[in-house]
């Protein structure tokens, strides 16, 4: 490396890495501060540490990458992108809200996310959310024994 190249720090990069490290050690703590009765298997205690393990190693990772000045050039954003995410979160929590359930609420926010990026398979995106949905649900109610948000779709299986 010659040194005419310098690196900018990244100083977005790094308030996003602060924040995930934060998000994390909110996490743990909340986690560490759970009562609850002993389950068999993983149970909700267990699964926020992870994450929480997860969220502390992508935020190390973005802060080195901040201050090396790793990160790509940004692009412009999208305010029709930007409109379908959060489009597909309100109709997530009024899905949900409103008793429809997780799994048609998770293929409606695949479905929105998908067409944020480009995709113009509305139905076959939806298809796609539902299945993921029903993986997610089974997931959590049968192998960490957490409920989610039951509609009834949810309540036949």
């Amino acid at each position: 490396m010659s040194t005419s190249e310098t690196h900018q720090v990244d100083r977005a990069g790094i308030a996003i890495a602060v924040l995930l490290l934060v998000i994390a050690a909110v996490t743990a703590w909340d986690s560490s501060t759970l009562e609850l009765a002993p389950t068999y298997g993983l149970g909700p205690k267990m699964m926020a540490y992870v994450v929480a393990a997860g969220m502390t190693v992508i935020g190390i990772a973005n802060l080195i990458m901040a201050l090396r000045g790793g990160f790509p050039e940004r692009e412009s954003y999208d305010p029709k992108a930007i409109a379908l995410i959060l489009g597909g979160f309100a109709a997530l929590i009024a899905i949900i809200a409103f008793g429809g359930g997780f799994i048609p609420a998770t293929a409606v926010l695949f479905a929105a996310t998908a067409a944020a990026f480009g995709r113009k398979a509305i139905v076959t995106d939806l298809l796609i959310g539902a299945v993921l949905g029903v993986v997610v649900y089974l997931l959590f109610d049968k192998v960490l024994t957490l409920s989610l948000p039951a509609g009834p779709l949810e309540r036949l299986l």
